[in-house]
């Protein structure tokens, strides 16, 4: 089997025996994105919908430092990136040719972060309890440019179409959940549907305390959750979810990479393919974007390579049956 049809079984938990890799030492996937990648923030200066950039530490990416819409109201007559710039598609269009056995993906756009990014949290967070039609209608001009996006993926014959949204702090939701339902949930629903048309796979990057909405996104249509960060709702907790959801991970960034041993990181590991994923599928290892910024060491990477790395060298269904409690 080619990479890409390991990854395609794991999503579709039809049983591949091996565990698909997306890390520098075993990769099984690529990336290939629209240049310029419409929802690039960056260190500093402006990015593609007018926000300006600041970054004061170590990290990869900034904060916006004021934001270009004083009213969410604005947001119609606010410009949305080209889509059509010269020579914006050439790398997708010859991602497949460049790479015929990997799992191709490509990133969209955001259906939240865009919205604070551009008119403030305050102002989002008002709007979304006193003018939330008004919200609605902002995530519905949202959804139509991330399809518009998709599209030229699927005409490319990718695989999977990728979104970024935190949705989360460290123990909740960012907003309330009847609120994320009412206004986000359907609009994903529309999104994941067309993006399903399209052939490709869906994929979520949400950070945070989730568990109140994982399963209302199993239900819109998501097919990969990609999280940096579990620890904060618990592998047991997130268990609940295996054999419904692939989940697309690192070792939690925010604790065992940074403070865990080398016999953590490994044992963490194990533990992460165990109960987030099943024999057939579900679990994807992969590394986090920033490790320098997360504070995490070489060895500490070395480490959780190597770990994922043995797993991947074994059947897959012989691991969890060595395993199973």
């Amino acid at each position: 089997m080619t990479g890409r049809d390991i990854v395609r079984k794991v999503i579709r938990f039809e049983a591949p025996g091996i565990l698909p890799c997306n890390l520098p030492v075993c990769d099984d996937m690529e990336w290939v994105n629209m240049t310029p990648y419409v929802e690039q923030n960056p260190r500093e200066g402006m990015d593609e919908w007018g926000c300006e950039w600041a970054n004061i530490g170590t990290c990869m990416k900034g904060e916006v430092k004021n934001p270009p819409l004083k009213d969410l109201n604005d947001f119609f007559d606010h410009p949305l990136p080209s889509l059509t710039k010269p020579g914006m598609w050439t790398p997708v269009e010859q991602a497949r040719e460049r790479n015929p056995d990997r799992y191709l993906i490509g990133m969209g756009g955001t259906l939240y972060e865009r919205i604070h990014l551009l008119a403030g949290l305050e102002e989002t967070w008002m709007a979304i309890a006193s003018e939330p039609e008004l919200v609605g209608q902002v995530v519905d001009r949202l959804v139509d440019f991330n399809i518009q996006i998709a599209e030229r993926y699927a005409a490319a014959d990718y695989d999977g179409f990728f979104m970024l949204d935190d949705w989360g702090v460290q123990d909740r939701l960012m907003i309330h959940p009847e609120s994320w339902r009412n206004i986000w949930k359907p609009r994903y629903a529309r999104l994941f549907s067309r993006v399903h048309e399209l052939g490709l796979h869906t994929f979520l990057h949400s950070c945070g305390y989730i568990l109140a909405i994982l399963g209302d996104l199993i239900e819109a249509g998501l097919d990969v959750i990609q999280m940096d960060q579990q620890q904060n709702m618990g592998l047991d907790q997130l268990s609940a979810f295996a054999g419904r959801i692939t989940f697309y991970s690192p070792v939690d960034i925010q604790r065992t990479m940074v403070t865990g041993s080398a016999d953590e990181i490994r044992a963490y590991a194990r533990e992460m393919v165990l109960k987030l994923g099943t024999p057939k599928g579900g679990f994807i290892p992969k590394m986090y974007g920033d490790p320098v910024g997360a504070g995490h060491s070489q060895a500490a990477l070395d480490t959780m390579f190597d770990e994922f790395l043995k797993i991947r060298n074994q059947d897959l269904n012989a691991f969890y049956m060595r395993n199973a409690q």
